[in-house]
């Protein structure tokens, strides 16, 4: 299942915020879209699942126009990880991934049996299975994150969204979460779309990125294509440089600095 971007426009009180926006998401793909703070990336991402709708443009889902679909049936395809995972109330694992089935749900209808199977199959495969009677409010960062993940899953999406999964977790975490999106991914035929400002992070995770400056795409295309150093220089204003980790086989970043400090 396919993402298409057409033209994509939109506002926040008269004032641009993206500008003449298209791309497509492939089947199958991690595409990372990154950005500074404030350049619309958390904008797009709600205009992919009509959290938000386009003032010009549209998003195709399939061919067909994402205001076309009702809400419950966009969830049945596209699922999301918000950025803030913290929940509220004291749910237990299990309560939380069973959240994930209630695009399927009659109100008040229930689990069935094949609800419960997919449910249990959401956490064997998030690795949080062995948790599903903890309560959430208890757990560590990339514990509940996971958590998240699992009830994202719980949808059986085809697509899934991310916003900032790696915010607010210690480095060991943030590849955990990354690893096991990479290989949900791999895994289950899942296409993903992470939001994200990590360089780093990005780089080593994604099959291509597009990099969004002064509100609109600044490019798109594999790693190397776009993170290059007068990239990195004019979007995020450092002075860095692509490479491959010798140890991991995956693309790095090395940091020299601000580029401004440099000129």
């Amino acid at each position: 299942m396919s993402l298409d971007i057409r033209d994509l426009f939109y506002n926040y009180d008269g004032k641009p915020v993206l500008k003449d926006v298209s791309f497509l998401v492939k089947e199958g793909e991690v595409l990372g879209i990154l950005g500074p703070n404030g350049c619309g990336k958390t904008t797009l991402l709600g205009n992919l699942n009509r959290n938000l709708s386009p003032k010009g443009g549209c998003v195709l889902l399939d061919g067909e126009d994402l205001h076309n679909y009702k809400k419950k049936d966009i969830a049945k395809e596209i699922a999301v990880v918000p950025q803030d995972s913290r929940v509220g109330f004291s749910f237990t694992v299990r309560e939380i991934v069973s959240m994930g089935r209630m695009p399927f749900q009659d109100a008040f209808q229930g689990d069935s049996s094949e609800d419960l199977r997919i449910i249990e199959d959401a956490m064997r495969k998030t690795n949080v299975l062995d948790m599903a009677d903890r309560y959430v409010n208890t757990m560590s960062g990339g514990e509940r994150q996971k958590v998240i993940i699992a009830r994202a899953m719980a949808q059986t999406p085809k697509i899934l969204l991310m916003d900032e999964p790696t915010l607010h977790l210690d480095i060991s975490a943030q590849f955990d979460i990354l690893d096991l999106v990479y290989s949900l991914s791999r895994s289950e035929g899942l296409t993903v779309v992470i939001v994200s400002h990590d360089l780093p992070m990005v780089a080593r995770y994604c099959d291509r990125i597009l990099m969004i400056h002064d509100h609109t795409i600044h490019a798109l295309g594999r790693t190397e294509e776009v993170l290059t150093p007068e990239n990195m220089r004019t979007v995020f204003g450092v002075d860095a440089e692509l490479s491959v980790d010798p140890k991991s086989g995956r693309n790095t970043i090395t940091m020299h600095g601000s580029a401004t400090s440099r000129t």
